[in-house]
Order: structure tokens, then sequence, then C-alpha cells
């Protein structure tokens, strides 16, 4: 589970990290990168767009043979302030226990969306809809500096880096690799993934790409489920307000100390299970971003 929230964090990274080149717009600031006007967010350097990926899942673990397929169907506008990933997956898993094969199989529906900022994750399980401020988008929109750069050296601090550059279904590619993951990012969109983790290599790549299109409203809509707020979600204003008080103790937090965030994180249940070196990982791209 470590591994895939790092592994989450890095793919994050690497597409702020490849969003600032564009023959379209100046990028010099973050205001040009991310800003398409105050306090808006935009996290691509494409307009609107529309991508249909398949994926493969493949692999042994622990005597385990994993394989598995999928699609993915992303939708976005607005540079990417407005977004919808869907996903369908089914997975086969082969154990041998006691010299008798098992046969495990699983199949996933899943519905993420991002709206300037707030992040809605479909349980189609419960029928429930999950509501969050996904932090890096918040700090994205709120912060000050440039995206392409920043981004690039908080993925270098941790491990990543430039690979090379490849056409990708037509569309220039740069290629990045960190902790195990490597994308073909174009403009801040990766258009194909492959991660090799724990013995599984699991491949995304796209195999239908229209950008600057129009996109209908309607790609966009959640099913009718009751939405759940994440505990200590605030509201627009109490968010706000939030902000404001952040930016007047922002040299705090540039003065805080490794144990000071360390006591911090503690308070938060997702990550008191963080190894030190993780926390410090966490740590750095904090200070970063606050540069």
């Amino acid at each position: 589970m470590k591994k895939i929230i790092k592994l989450s964090i890095v793919l994050v990274l690497l597409q702020v990290a490849c969003s600032n080149k564009t023959e379209e717009l100046p990028i010099n600031d973050m205001a040009a990168v991310l800003n398409n006007n105050a306090g808006k967010l935009k996290r691509y350097d494409v307009k609107s767009g529309m991508v249909t990926y398949k994926m493969t899942t493949t692999g042994t673990v622990m005597g385990s043979t994993i394989t598995g397929s999928g699609t993915s169907n992303l939708y976005f506008k607005d540079w990417g302030a407005i977004e919808l990933v869907e996903e369908n997956t089914n997975q086969t898993t082969k154990m041998n226990l006691f010299g008798k094969e098992k046969i495990k199989k699983e199949t996933t529906h899943t519905i993420n969306k991002l709206d300037n900022g707030k992040s809605y994750s479909v349980n189609f399980k419960n029928a429930s809809i999950y509501l969050r401020r996904d932090p890096m988008m918040e700090l994205m929109k709120n912060t000050n500096t440039d995206a392409g750069n920043a981004g690039k050296e908080m993925l270098k601090s941790v491990g990543g880096k430039k690979v090379g550059e490849e056409n990708f279904l037509g569309y220039p590619c740069e290629i990045w690799d960190a902790m195990g993951a490597k994308q073909w990012v174009y403009k801040g969109i990766s258009l194909k993934t492959v991660s090799k983790i724990m013995g599984i290599t699991t491949t995304k790549e796209a195999i239908s790409v229209k950008f600057d299109i129009a996109i209908e409203d309607s790609n966009f809509v959640l099913p009718d489920f009751p939405v759940i707020k994440d505990a200590g979600y605030l509201s627009d204003d109490a968010y706000k307000e939030s902000q404001d008080e952040m930016k007047v103790n922002k040299q705090k937090i540039k003065n805080m100390t490794f144990e000071e965030f360390k006591q911090m994180t503690k308070q938060n249940p997702e990550m008191q299970d963080l190894s030190d070196e993780e926390l410090k990982q966490q740590f750095q791209l904090m200070k970063k971003m606050m540069q």
C-alpha cells in the first residue's frame, strides 16, 4: 500500500512536470501555466480532450499468477480543470494451494471526477460518492510559482528523471521514469504508462485521442448516488478562510522543521503508517511547493 501511495504521488508529479511546454501559451510563471483566470485551475496545455485507453496487467507475485485487462475513458475541458475518468477492469488470479489450483476473478468499475480542486470518487459497491478536496490540485491553483520547473524539481527529488522523447500516436511525448513507473507525456497528458511493482507489470496506453474538441456536459455527469463529504471537508467559504490563514502563516511553514512536520502528520490517519523516509519525501515536496 505504501508503494502505491508513493506511485500515485509520482504520477501526479509527472503530469505537473511535463505540462510546461507549449507552442500556444507563454510559460513563465504559475499564472500562465495553471490559471485560466485568477483562482481557476489549469492542468494541461490542451483545452479539452477525450482519450480512450486499453489496460493490461500480468505477472507473478508470491506464487500467484495475475492477468488482467480493461478500458479507461478520459474526458476533460477547461484545460483540465474539469475532468472525469471512468475505468472498467477484469483481473484473474491463479493460486496453487497445497497442490490445488484456485482461481479468483474480480471486476471493478470506477469513476473519478475532478472539478477545480474538488475530487469525487464513485463507489458502486455501496452506491455512494465520496467528496474531498484534492490537496495537490488546490495547491496548484493557489501557489504562485512556475509549475513546470517546480514539478520537475519535485520529481527529481524522488529519483525521477527524463529518459527520452518519442512520438506516440503521432504526438511528441517526453518520457519520464520514476520509482518503477514510466510515462509518455504530451502537454501534461499521459498517453502511455508502464509500471512494474512487486513483479506485476501494468500497461495503460491510449488507443484513441481527440484534442481541442467540444466535450458534452453529459460526459461529466455522475451517478445519482448520495454524496458523502470527507472528514474535515470545508465549505468553499471556510476553505477560502483557511487559505487566507495559510498565506499569512506561509513563512512559518517555510521554517518548519521535519520533526514539527512529523508531529503534525500524526493527526492524519492516512499518513500515520508511513516510514520516516516516506515522511521526509512528503516534507521535501511541501518545502519545494512553498518555495
